[in-house]
């Protein structure tokens, strides 16, 4: 039988490596694209939303949700997905650094 310290410590360590991992996401030079992670957390924000008011309306009470915050994750949403689509698509540029010399 494992001792239980070892197995909280393993788990603590990749709990750590996780975090170090996120912290990655906002460098310069990553995989990541930091707008389609942005345009999928307000996609989620939106869908939690309307999943919301499905539940309290089957239920009998009305969710209270201002037009301008459900518009504001959509726009938040279109514009990070539109940019980020924009960037695949469009022809990439070559480095100024080596065009001067």
């Amino acid at each position: 039988m494992k001792n239980p310290l070892s197995i909280i410590g393993f788990k603590l360590k990749n709990l750590i490596k996780y975090i170090m991992a996120f912290k990655d996401i906002f460098k310069d030079n990553n995989d990541y694209n930091e707008k389609t992670i942005i345009g999928f957390i307000s996609f989620l924000m939106m869908v939690i939303a309307m999943a919301v008011d499905l539940v309290t309306g089957y239920l009998g009470k009305e969710l209270v949700l201002n037009e301008y915050i459900f518009n504001a994750f959509l726009y938040t949403t279109l514009g990070s997905f539109g940019i980020a689509g924009l960037e695949k698509f469009a022809p990439k540029k070559k480095d100024s650094d080596s065009s001067e010399q």
